[in-house]
């Protein structure tokens, strides 16, 4: 009898288990007994993937902390390397995490297993170099956007566009009224969706200008809502207390919640840069980019940044179609004036191109990834 198709797979967070969980569910409909092991968190896990160790292990961010686990993460890692070679799946996909799966990565292709990185890193923005290393490590990469396949084709390093995950979850129209219902706003007022960042250096940075723009829409029309997305108790603290010392008489709602639920329930979004600027162009709101670091990073970052723009929608449509003010730019003035006029102006052409971009995204991506992985190891149906 032929063995079942054995699938290695990595994922380090929880995005990237919401990935490994479609995935395995589209390559069972083709291999119902396919089997997949590393580590998943428990999505994949309720999907049979058995997890050698605990996702929570690779979800480390930043200097400190990773030297801090250094020696754990590789252990971890040679010890997945050895399970792997000495029982060699037939393909191994890296699902984002890519400072821990490209690594791996490498090791598992130099041994002759078959590798795929799920989720391009943003080599195409920064640090473009990176891109031979990735050549180095898989032999495929499943890509979210168009420009990012047109990247690595200029490399020749074999990559796929599968569309984006969010272009499939999101619905071609998402009803305002029902997302006011469900956060309790008032439907007879219009609201302005603010989302200020999730990591505490982005509120420290956009918390102030952010709020002192309410402040003079405020001022402008008293009966405008202001609702402000905060992913954590600690970040609403935060918010809560630069709210307090310039603002106070200002009548926010603060609600613990996706941001997708805010931006749906908002009829236009002042944000910080970030997938959340995507998340926004496929509910079809129109918003303004905020974004401010220090000036030592934005030093260093505008140097090295290759891209025109920092938001996805401009990336994607190569233009700008939504203000961005970075860094001295990201301004009350700046800020009060392009939202003032995204909510009293026309903004239906850019709704009508926000959702022409988004069926260019939409290709149901976790069949497409499983397609591409099957076709990688000559197992189409």
């Amino acid at each position: 009898m032929a063995k079942p198709l054995r699938v290695g797979i990595v994922a380090g967070e929880l995005s990237g288990d919401t990935l490994g969980e479609g995935l395995i569910a589209q390559i069972k409909q083709q291999y119902p007994d396919a089997e997949f092991v590393g580590i998943g968190g428990p999505k994949m896990i309720a999907n049979g993937c058995e997890s050698w160790f605990d996702m929570e292990e690779l979800a480390v961010m930043g200097l400190v902390e990773v030297l801090g686990r250094l020696r754990r993460l590789l252990h971890v890692k040679s010890e997945l390397v050895k399970r792997f070679t000495d029982n060699p799946p037939d393909v191994f996909i890296g699902i984002d995490a890519p400072d821990f799966n490209l690594r791996l990565e490498k090791d598992l292709k130099q041994a002759g297993i078959k590798t795929v990185h799920y989720v391009s890193p943003s080599v195409w923005a920064w640090r473009q170099n990176r891109i031979h290393g990735i050549a180095k490590a898989t032999n495929l990469v499943l890509a979210f956007l168009p420009f990012e396949k047109a990247f690595y084709d200029k490399f020749n390093v074999p990559c796929e566009f599968i569309g984006h995950t969010l272009a499939d979850a999101i619905p071609l129209h998402s009803d305002k009224q029902a997302a006011q219902q469900q956060l309790g706003l008032d439907s007879s007022k219009r609201w302005l969706a603010v989302l200020p960042g999730s990591r505490g250096s982005e509120l420290s940075m956009l918390a102030e200008p952010f709020i002192q723009t309410c402040q003079r829409l405020h001022q402008d029309d008293p009966s405008l809502g202001f609702v402000v997305a905060l992913v954590n108790d600690k970040r609403r603290a935060q918010f809560e207390e630069v709210w307090q010392q310039i603002a106070p008489e200002l009548p926010f709602t603060l609600i613990n919640d996706t941001a997708r639920t805010v931006i749906t329930a908002s009829d236009a979004v002042m944000l910080a840069s970030g997938t959340v600027a995507l998340e926004c162009m496929l509910v079809k709101r129109p918003m303004v980019v905020g974004y401010k670091v220090n000036a030592i990073t934005g030093f260093l970052a505008k140097r090295m940044l290759k891209t025109a723009y920092v938001s996805l929608p401009n990336i994607l449509a190569d233009a700008p179609l939504v203000k961005e003010f970075l860094q001295e730019e990201c301004t009350v003035d700046n800020l009060y004036h392009e939202v003032k006029q995204l909510l009293e102006g026309d903004t239906q052409p850019l709704i009508d191109k926000f959702t022409e971009m988004h069926q260019w995204i939409r290709k149901d991506a976790d069949k497409q990834a499983a397609d591409a992985v099957l076709n990688l190891i000559g197992k189409t149906a």
